[in-house]
């Protein structure tokens, strides 16, 4: 064989990204078919093309068969009386093979060629689909970025690189719109194998991609320091994730926020401005339920075994708070949790408690799995949990001392007995409330802002004196 001829193929192995051992065997049963085809010869026609040097050795292989009526293709098997007058020891069933010497520069002609490339090209096309069938198969649930290539009837289809991916209606998030050139991540569902080639299908409305946005984006959940428990979505509108640590003083939801709540405003904006909220997963269901209300304030939880309920007591101003929009927050919640929640306003569940029923009702002793993962971080605990980070009723709101700073009768004494970070540090324990996702960026705001009005000095100062004198006195007749 030519050597560039050798060269062409090894850089085609390459260029395709396949196996050296797939092209040549493409190649060989291309110039197998355009010898065949050139000297007509009888039987299957096979080609091997040696690796380093280039040659190639040609041979035919026709099936042995006892009556010249059990021939069922005269190009493929021959009788056994035949078989041995070339080889006299072939037996029924055996491949006689034939050698042959050919001279593969003269095997030309516009059809051999022709005939040859077809089959070199079908090959090749087979053998690309099975490797990217075979790339792809083993990867159900990952994440993949791609571009999207047109929108037909609702159907996307978006450019992987080797593959093309289809998100069929029923996977796409409602609010979202696709245009052409457009760059998505989503999650793949499933790998089909058909005529075409490997038909991959992928996925924005599945809980998986929030779970691999998180893993791609919080580098502690990548290395198991933290953990995500449970998901509950509600695609393009709002999404709990329940979060839990696996090392002691790390702070899970913390983590997960990241600095200037850099890491979860990545996860929203690849979600479209999906409300993200992440808690602190606890193995007590009744904090736990606690947490999958935020940001409601919760009083009391009472979890029912028999019936798999959990009775919720809540203050009356934040009732339509726990239960949400639509019952949204409290969907979710149920969904997190597995639970049926039943939430009730205080004053009913204290009318319920003298029947000894409600959540102020006695918590029966709770079976709790020993093995169950708990995030023993404190800080993590103070930060996710109700009781070291109260909400009460707006009243009791910690924000609730500034207005009295400034209708005082000293207001610069309050300015000089309480400093500004204590204040800034003072709000945003207030404000980190379990699974609410604040932004750094509005304390840090509030915490340049709010000196500024504190110290400002007043324009106008009363006075007593003059006061007696009517000023306007001597306009009163001329009315």
């Amino acid at each position: 064989m030519n050597a560039d001829f050798l060269t062409s193929i090894k850089q085609l192995t390459s260029e395709k990204a396949l196996d050296e051992d797939v092209v040549f065997g493409a190649v060989e049963r291309g110039m197998a078919a355009a010898v065949k085809r050139r000297y007509g010869m009888p039987g299957a026609v096979q080609v091997r093309i040696e690796r380093s040097g280039g040659a190639m050795d040609v041979w035919s292989e026709l099936e042995v068969v006892e009556l010249e009526e059990d021939i069922a293709d005269e190009d493929l098997q021959i009788e056994l009386e035949r078989a041995r007058e070339i080889k006299p020891e072939a037996q029924i069933g055996e491949m006689l093979r034939a050698d042959h010497e050919i001279e593969f520069e003269g095997v030309g002609g516009r059809i051999e060629a022709q005939t040859a490339k077809q089959v070199v090209l079908q090959a090749l096309r087979e053998a690309e689909r099975d490797a990217v069938f075979a790339e792809f198969s083993g990867q159900e649930g990952g994440i993949v970025s791609g571009t999207v290539l047109r929108v037909d009837q609702g159907q996307v289809t978006v450019d992987l690189g080797r593959a093309q991916a289809i998100m069929p209606l029923s996977e796409q998030v409602r609010s979202e719109r696709f245009r052409g050139e457009q760059r998505v991540k989503a999650v793949m569902v499933e790998v089909l194998k058909s005529a075409k080639g490997p038909q991959v299908v992928i996925s924005r409305n599945r809980p998986e991609l929030v779970r691999r946005l998180f893993e791609l984006e919080v580098p502690e959940i990548g290395r198991g320091l933290v953990e995500i428990a449970a998901i509950a979505r509600e695609p393009g509108q709002r999404t709990k994730v329940a979060v839990h640590a696996r090392q002691e003083g790390l702070d899970p939801v913390g983590a997960c926020v990241g600095m200037r709540a850099a890491r979860i405003q990545n996860v929203v904006n690849e979600l479209d401005g999906e409300r993200v909220d992440v808690i602190q997963w606890d193995p007590d269901p009744r904090r736990y339920v606690e947490h999958a209300l935020s940001p409601a304030h919760v009083l009391a939880v009472r979890i029912d075994p028999e019936t798999n309920t959990a009775e919720v007591a809540v203050p009356d101003p934040q009732l339509s708070l726990a239960i949400g929009r639509e019952g949204q927050n409290a969907r979710l919640a149920a969904r997190l949790t597995n639970l049926r929640i039943d939430i009730k306003p205080q004053t009913v569940a204290e009318r319920l408690r003298a029947e000894d029923r409600g959540a102020f009702a006695p918590q029966p002793e709770l079976e709790i799995e020993p093995e169950a993962p708990v995030a023993p971080a404190q800080p993590a605990v103070a930060v996710a949990e109700p009781e070291a980070a109260p909400v009460p009723v707006p009243a009791a709101a910690p924000q609730a001392d500034r207005p009295a700073a400034v209708e005082g009768a000293e207001p610069e004494a309050e300015e000089e007995l309480e400093p500004e970070p204590v204040a800034a540090a003072a709000e945003l324990a207030a404000d980190s409330r379990p699974g609410q996702i604040r932004f750094g960026e509005d304390v840090l705001r509030r915490e340049i802002e709010e000196p500024r009005r504190q110290r400002r000095r007043p324009r106008y100062y009363e006075v007593e004196e003059g006061l007696e004198d009517d000023p306007y006195a001597e306009y009163e007749d001329e009315f």
